[in-house]
């Protein structure tokens, strides 16, 4: 499915990297059940494999953009984070909105600076 869209999973511009948004997909390529923080989880993993494939790890990534569809999963999201980014933290934004994925209830992407 995903493959069919018109982007990159992750992408390199010099020292860059941007990873396209981040669902919590599983390997079959669905949603994964079991609520918000189910969810959370996966789409940091899918993160950081997207920003592993290209030899960095999540301590490179110096921004998040986070969209969550319900501001009340806010203190959830924190939680769920603190389990993959540690101080110092990533500079982030977080945004409500609804997704393209209307399952979905939250997608993530990142850029990192990968040392030469």
């Amino acid at each position: 499915m995903a493959d069919s869209l018109p982007l990159s999973r992750v992408t390199q511009a010099g020292q860059m990297i941007f990873t396209s948004g981040q669902l919590g997909r599983g390997a079959d390529g669905q949603i994964v059940a079991g609520g918000f923080a189910n969810q959370a989880r996966q789409a940091l993993e899918n993160l950081r494999a997207a920003v592993e494939s290209t030899g960095c790890n999540l301590a490179d990534v110096v921004k998040t953009t986070v969209w969550l569809t319900d501001r009340a999963y806010n203190a959830e999201f924190n939680m769920v984070y603190r389990e993959f980014f540690a101080h110092p933290f990533p500079a982030r934004s977080v945004v409500i909105s609804d997704l393209a994925a209307p399952e979905a209830l939250i997608e993530i992407e990142a850029i990192a600076w990968q040392e030469k």
